[in-house]
């Protein structure tokens, strides 16, 4: 017994109380020494738990150019010493390639240049920095795409809006030595607008033009266009960086290095994290192009009837339970894979295992950053088959960069030679030609020129570009729909100029799909919100006029389904009129069901569709347009609103032009007067663009 009380009062001592009892049986101790274990052994777990859970493999998102740090941009510049920044505004990467291939550049050719990039989104965390942080440059070049319908790039659109909408600042950038180069596609009605406005503005608060505004057209070579007005810029730059002693000698010529990463080969038996990337937050919990989340397939359905030879997938994503929102008219971002097929060829094209499990690394082994135009690096340790799907551009043409870096690492002399010439000044009608002209995809190039087999480091840094999300106007709207997002896509597939068949990357995939109302493993896919000022009228009695067809449809249904339940909650519902056009009604007429509905409720109030291949003529929704001019133009003049969603460079120019003549007949004005009411109604904005 009086080991049993010894022990008894030990745990007393430790627990700071008392069981009560001179004498304690053997009992009462197998109790308390069996709580002891437990508690002890709980403990233990909690501790275990812990530690395991710190050694997890996190979450990771889409990198993205790391923003400049405070320290950096304060840092105090040695005597003698010029800062040099270059701003980027980038929806796919190239603007950003240039602005960093540009950096390089000036770093070699200028000792006395200190040379920052920057992405616009990371220049001032809030607008009230623009202007404090603008005084403190003195070179700055912009590369800035322009995106859409003439808006600025994601990165670039809250500097833009602050910087052409604010208050009247006067010449207050006399400081500054600029150039801008715009990059754009002269397919597109608002050809480089971004540029030029930021040019003109630069200009107009006292700014100096170093060298004339460049224009990049992607509808034959932009980087030929880059390196033209790269070359202004050198005359100019010598008089200003280049020091007396210097300026007789002649400027060693610049080549730019290859990018390439450093690669880590990895055991069989490393754990992977890029298998299933995308699907963390931005701390926050929002989800942006860096911070997608992953959700699945809800629903996939083909709307064309079987007898078309044709396909148009509706989708639904499940965001329940996600926290992503998204309002109506908004867009959403997809990130899919390249199909199996095409994975296959690229690693037998580079000859090297599916199964290889590697990573890629932006410094050397010390640490220390290898410097160049490296984009930042994909997540790793992951499988070259995850690689290959998730972050490689395959089948789009390839830059001349790309077959630079190809050139490289082929090893018959011939092949040599001809990737050289393609990629050279002298090459640049047979590159517009046997490539863009051909649309011949970077595999087609990589399966013609065999003997180039570059090393991983430099085909995911130099020859494959990072594969983009692809952008869809919602087709739904939360109020309707709150826990889906749908999509509606047309199927990309038909034959290239090469006789290759074309797979648009996206729309396979989601023709592919298998939604989770058939099978618990279903598709799923890294997804985010782009929102949009293609917005309902505040006031719902406002009235609309809709031109949208084929999947231009799309966010007039999320239109519709919105003013169905403000219909239902009994708000009053202005005029609508739905100009919708396919090719036949037995065919390709999508959601005609739900259309007709709409007019049944009276959510619509007049339904007109185009079928432009039911006559002897094709009849278009332009044509729809003017057939119900007066009753169009009603509608506006009172005060409503005008929405065209679909084809950037087709249809939405004609119904543009159509709208022009509407306006003449209706108003009976001349065609600059015309111009003038329909660039207010732009300016009011009552007449809204969701094209592409």
């Amino acid at each position: 017994m009086s080991s049993n009380s010894d022990l008894i009062r030990t745990l007393e001592s430790m627990f700071g109380v008392s069981f009560g009892s001179e004498s304690v049986s053997d009992a009462a101790v197998v109790v308390v020494t069996t709580s002891v274990a437990l508690i002890i052994g709980l403990f233990f777990f909690m501790w275990k738990r812990s530690s395991d859970r710190s050694r997890e493999v996190k979450p990771v998102v889409i990198p993205k150019s790391l923003p400049v740090g405070v320290e950096e941009e304060e840092v105090e510049h040695d005597s003698g010493k010029t800062k040099v920044t270059i701003f980027f505004g980038t929806q796919t990467g190239t603007a950003e390639g240039f602005a960093k291939s540009l950096a390089e550049e000036i770093k070699a050719r200028y000792e006395k240049a200190i040379v920052k990039v920057v992405d616009l989104d990371d220049y001032a965390a809030d607008d009230d920095q623009y202007e404090t942080k603008l005084k403190k440059e003195t070179f700055v070049f912009f590369m800035l795409a322009t995106y859409g319908d003439g808006e600025p790039t994601d990165n670039a659109a809250r500097f833009y809006k602050w910087f052409t909408e604010g208050s009247e600042r006067g010449a207050w950038l006399q400081h500054i030595t600029y150039g801008v180069f715009g990059l754009g596609n002269r397919q597109y009605e608002h050809f480089n607008k971004i540029g030029r406005v930021i040019d003109e503005q630069l200009c107009e608060q006292g700014a100096k033009r170093l060298v004339p505004l460049g224009l990049g057209d992607d509808d034959q070579c932009i980087e030929d266009d880059f390196a033209a007005w790269r070359e202004t810029l050198w005359p100019e730059l010598d008089q200003l960086l280049r020091d007396e002693d210097d300026m007789n000698s002649v400027a060693t010529p610049y080549t730019a290095a290859i990018s390439e990463y450093r690669v880590v080969i990895h055991d069989p038996t490393t754990a992977l994290c890029g298998e299933k990337h995308f699907d963390m937050a931005n701390g926050d919990a929002s989800y942006d192009i860096h911070h997608p989340c992953r959700v699945n397939v809800a629903v996939q359905r083909e709307l064309h009837k079987p007898e078309s030879d044709r396909s148009c997938i509706h989708l639904e994503f499940d965001i329940s339970g996600t926290g992503i929102v998204y309002e109506t008219g908004d867009h959403v971002g997809v990130y899919a894979e390249n199909c199996a097929e095409t994975v296959d060829e690229a690693a037998d094209l580079l000859g090297q295992p599916l199964d290889l499990i590697f990573s890629v690394h932006v410094d050397k082994e010390d640490g220390t950053p290898l410097g160049g135009s490296l984009p930042p690096p994909f997540p790793g340790p992951c499988t070259l088959r995850t690689a290959l799907a998730c972050y490689a551009d395959l089948l789009n043409p390839p830059r001349k960069a790309a077959l630079v870096a190809l050139a490289a690492h082929a090893v018959e002399p011939s092949e040599v030679e001809r990737l050289k010439f393609l990629s050279s000044p002298q090459g640049k009608d047979e590159y517009s030609q046997w490539i863009v002209g051909s649309q011949r995809s970077l595999l087609e190039v990589m399966a013609e020129f065999r003997s180039a087999k570059p090393p991983l480091g430099v085909f995911f840094a130099a020859i494959a570009p990072r594969l983009q999300p692809r952008y869809y106007s919602i087709s739904s709207s939360p109020r309707f729909a709150p826990n889906r997002v749908h999509v509606t896509c047309a199927l990309v597939y038909g034959p290239s100029p090469t006789s290759r068949i074309h797979k648009g990357v996206c729309s396979t995939w989601m023709k592919n799909a298998v939604p989770l109302e058939e099978s618990h493993d279903c598709s799923s896919a890294p997804i985010f919100i782009r929102t949009s000022n293609f917005k309902l009228p505040v006031d719902p009695s406002i009235p609309i006029v809709m031109v949208g067809p084929g999947t231009g449809l799309a966010p007039f249904r999320g239109f519709l389904q919105e003013r169905l339940i403000l219909r239902e909650d009994g708000v009053h519902l202005g005029p609508a009129l739905l100009f919708f056009g396919c090719r036949n009604r037995r065919l390709d007429f999508i959601y005609e069901d739900e259309l007709l509905n709409f007019v049944g409720q009276g959510v619509i109030s007049e339904l007109v569709v185009a079928f432009s291949r039911e006559g002897p003529e094709k009849i278009y929704v332009q044509h729809k347009m003017k057939e119900k001019a007066a009753q169009f133009w009603s509608l506006i003049s009172r005060g409503g609103y005008l929405y065209v969603c679909g084809d950037a460079k087709g249809m939405a120019r004609d119904v543009h032009r159509m709208l022009h003549t509407i306006v003449e007949e209706q108003e009976n004005v001349d065609s600059s007067k015309a111009e003038a009411i329909v660039k207010k109604l732009q300016m009011e904005g009552r007449y809204l663009r969701d094209v592409w």
